[in-house]
């Protein structure tokens, strides 16, 4: 297996299908189709869309016919860093390089291409030619993981602990909600896509919780320690908006200790799956990335 030919044709795959869905049509609404677009065609490396391609593949399915769960799933990631960046939560003038959403179109046009990006998500797991209980499946999976009870539930923890003093079991919380809970639906998606078993599901939700803790444990000493070039943002922004980070909360040492730790965990879960090797040099390659 070719790692590099291997990530490229996934990546070629659900850039190809999400500029498809976000083409930006001649109507009185195209400014915010255009907003939608600009967000989502800003980059990024794809995280949960080629984990949802790769579980479909590992679990015996077809990954083109994924290509919809993995857009949705990507989908709603954007949407939440367009409401992330907003002056009322993050307030973050720069996202991948280049001005935030609502810094290119202004923040009515923002808010609303966020929530363009979440309608369609589930309007594309409608769209999948899979049987109707995987749609159904999926649809679930998603909006769980992205609620309340999800990532936005991993949010309001986030804003309710700046500049405050945090218990452990707080910050734990947060990071499964904020992080680890889109990753798991990209990994159930695939899953599901291919008509997992019970214990392949559960492996695969075992891998994206430990993943989930390793990247956002990332994130955070890159804020800190990261080139700002590379990361298409200022770093330091933690700190500034007073957010309780696993180096504020731990230490640096610790931080970097852990994030290994659960970069082993997750690479454990994968034991369940026959020729795992792409996924996991894909977690390796996370764990040390500059961005």
């Amino acid at each position: 297996m070719d790692f590099n030919s291997k990530l490229k044709e996934y990546t070629n795959q659900i850039e190809s299908y999400l500029k498809q869905c976000l083409a930006v049509s001649d109507v009185r609404q195209k400014n915010v189709l255009s907003a939608m677009a600009y967000s989502v065609e800003a980059g990024g490396k794809r995280v949960r869309p080629i984990l949802t391609l790769e579980f479909c593949r590992l679990c015996g399915g077809d990954p083109a016919s994924a290509l919809p769960f993995a857009a949705a799933v990507e989908l709603v990631h954007s949407y939440s860093l367009i409401h992330d960046d907003l002056p009322c939560m993050d307030n973050d003038d720069f996202r991948r390089g280049r001005p935030s959403c609502h810094k290119a179109y202004g923040e009515a046009t923002a808010l609303l291409a966020g929530d363009g990006l979440l309608t369609m998500a589930f309007e594309l797991i409608s769209r999948a030619k899979l049987p109707a209980e995987r749609m159904v499946a999926a649809a679930a999976v998603l909006s769980g993981y992205a609620g309340v009870m999800g990532m936005i539930g991993g949010q309001v923890i986030d804003l309710e602990s700046e500049g405050k003093s945090v218990q452990p079991q707080t910050l734990q919380s947060m990071y499964d909600l904020k992080t680890a809970a889109l990753l798991r639906a990209a990994c159930e998606l695939g899953c599901i896509a291919a008509g997992a078993s019970e214990e392949q599901l559960a492996s695969a939700r075992s891998y994206a919780t430990a993943l989930g803790f390793a990247f956002q444990i990332v994130d955070d000493i890159l804020d800190i320690e990261g080139d700002s070039t590379l990361l298409g943002k200022e770093t330091g922004s933690d700190a500034a908006n007073g957010k309780r980070t696993y180096p504020a909360v731990y230490g640096m040492e610790k931080a970097k200790k852990d994030a290994d730790a659960y970069t082993q965990s997750a690479l454990e879960a994968l034991k369940t799956f026959d020729n795992a090797e792409f996924l996991e040099m894909f977690t390796r390659k996370l764990a040390v990335r500059d961005r």
